[in-house]
């Protein structure tokens, strides 16, 4: 059995929060970060047969608050519990943006 893509963006999140935030832009990891969350998001509603834009996936994240990670780590908690898939080749790009010293396996 492979790995749990979204056990894995969870960790990478959790690693992300304790990371300099203006690092984590130029980086393009945290625009990396939250297409993946968006896209589990919208691909959760489709299967639901819920209308679905951007726009109420950034609602449902509250993306304003000045917080992102902090938001994006809530929203990977609460698609994993409603059984959302996550792009494992995405999270895959993603963690690969991280120094070698985080363990997201």
């Amino acid at each position: 059995m492979g790995f749990d893509p979204g056990a894995r963006l969870a960790r990478l999140l959790d690693w992300m929060e304790g990371q300099d935030f203006a690092g984590l832009v130029r980086s393009g990891l945290l625009k990396d970060v939250e297409e993946i969350v968006v896209d589990a998001h919208r691909r959760l509603y489709e299967a639901r047969r819920k209308p679905w834009s951007p726009p109420t996936a950034y609602r449902w994240l509250r993306y304003e608050d000045p917080a992102p990670v902090t938001r994006l780590a809530e929203g990977v908690r609460k698609l994993r519990k409603r059984g959302a898939a996550f792009d494992a080749e995405a999270v895959d790009k993603a963690c690969a943006k991280t120094p070698k010293g985080p363990d997201l396996n």
